[in-house]
């Protein structure tokens, strides 16, 4: 089944990736390593998700606006793969940012909703290393921001 194929079963639809919102790009090439830029967390009718971890948000919500971005993630992945997922061979690394009160300790949690995602569309090339960080803000007051490094053929 094609990483497309799964992501229909999933019943995942792809959106284009989003304009920056400074002064950088979504995603940078260098041989067959792409490293795509932090995505915030974004509600379905793409407003920006924002809170923080241990005051106004559960980790079980952190956990879904972590899975938001790493459709997020997906969808600009695919614009760097020039629309062929199939052209993936691994997701490398995933970094995490969450927006978390300082006695908050559940940011691996948190992350886990992309890495999950991550795994269930790649399978075992899925599989990432990955860090999570607790942070006092992120732009735009979001409650999380992920970035990814995938190796494409």
């Amino acid at each position: 089944m094609s990483y497309t194929d799964k992501l229909q079963a999933l019943g995942i639809t792809l959106s284009a990736p989003a304009t920056p919102a400074a002064a950088y790009v979504m995603y940078v090439q260098t041989g067959n390593l792409v490293f795509i830029s932090g995505h915030i967390a974004r509600r379905a009718d793409r407003t920006v998700w924002a809170g923080q971890l241990g005051k106004d948000v559960t980790t079980a919500e952190g956990q879904q606006a972590a899975r938001s971005i790493a459709i997020d993630l997906i969808g600009t992945l695919q614009a760097a793969c020039g629309g062929d997922l199939n052209r993936v061979k691994r997701i490398v690394k995933v970094m995490s940012l969450v927006n978390s009160t300082p006695d908050f300790t559940e940011q691996h949690l948190v992350t886990n909703g992309c890495s999950e995602l991550l795994g269930e569309v790649f399978g075992a090339a899925g599989k990432h290393a990955r860090s999570a960080f607790g942070v006092a803000q992120i732009p735009m007051g979001a409650c999380v921001e992920i970035e990814m490094i995938a190796e494409i053929e």
